[in-house]
């Protein structure tokens, strides 16, 4: 029997917030695969280890600067690299924003950038993008970078669990709604991945000793351990697969 290998060539990824973390290695693990990737950051300098690392095993990649937050422009923008690459066929959206704090003390602040960065502006990447994938006639894949609180209440974290549990639920109705366009809409829900952004729960060792406790696997994430499961589902192998949530959290989700 012959086995299979996934391949991506001749497709071309978006990836939002790419400039380090699960992002970076989201968009590294899609270039690995072949894709043409397009990486996005607030700021093109954050992007260059991205980059880098990328052409360092002769990947192919574009640097844009975008925030997800001003809609009109990052719309401008990935139309025109839809019009450039001639089409775009993968798009992953990644940009997030957290800021832990007692509910309160919350500001409103605070509360409309977490939504517009994690909710609204992936839901108007993705409108993009589906435009550029209905242009092709070929479908495309979409992935959305959920998380452990789409699914459990997190305390100080309100406005974050309430942006990722829109986003699931966000995931599931475009799944539905451009299903008949060959659209694939899918989200990832990482656990605890020690990154930039999640760094405020790590602070304390004891709190790291009682998680790991309720993780079966008993060990955080890598950023690595993500790439696998995001190619995995935009490639052919998982063209039957739309509307779903992995959790990739060492079985957290399956104990409690």
């Amino acid at each position: 029997m012959k086995g299979f290998t996934i391949d991506l060539s001749g497709k071309n990824a978006i990836v939002t917030g790419a400039s380090r973390g699960l992002g970076q290695a989201i968009a590294i693990g899609l270039a690995e695969a072949g894709a043409t990737v397009v990486i996005t950051s607030r700021s093109l300098k954050a992007l260059e280890e991205t980059q880098s690392r990328i052409s360092d095993f002769g990947g192919e990649s574009r640097q844009i600067e975008l925030d997800v937050r001003d809609v009109p422009a990052m719309r401008n923008r990935l139309q025109t690299v839809a019009q450039q690459a001639g089409e775009i066929d993968i798009l992953v959206n990644n940009a997030g924003y957290e800021q832990v704090c007692p509910s309160y003390e919350l500001t409103e602040e605070t509360w409309d950038t977490i939504m517009e960065t994690n909710l609204k502006g992936a839901f108007f990447a993705a409108q993009v993008a589906a435009h550029s994938m209905v242009r092709s006639s070929r479908g495309g894949a979409i992935v959305n970078v959920c998380s452990l609180t789409s699914y459990v209440g997190v305390p100080t974290a309100v406005p974050y669990g309430s942006s990722k549990s829109g986003l699931l639920g966000m995931t599931r109705a475009l799944s539905t709604e451009w299903a008949s366009e060959q659209i694939r809409v899918n989200a990832i829900a990482p656990g605890y991945f020690r990154t930039e952004l999640t760094e405020a729960f790590y602070r304390e060792q004891a709190w790291q000793e009682a998680m790991l406790q309720k993780i079966p696997l008993n060990s955080f994430g890598n950023a690595n351990d993500l790439k696998g499961a995001v190619v995995f589902l935009v490639s052919d192998a998982a063209k039957y697969i739309t509307g779903q949530c992995l959790a990739i959290d060492g079985g957290y989700l399956a104990s409690i």
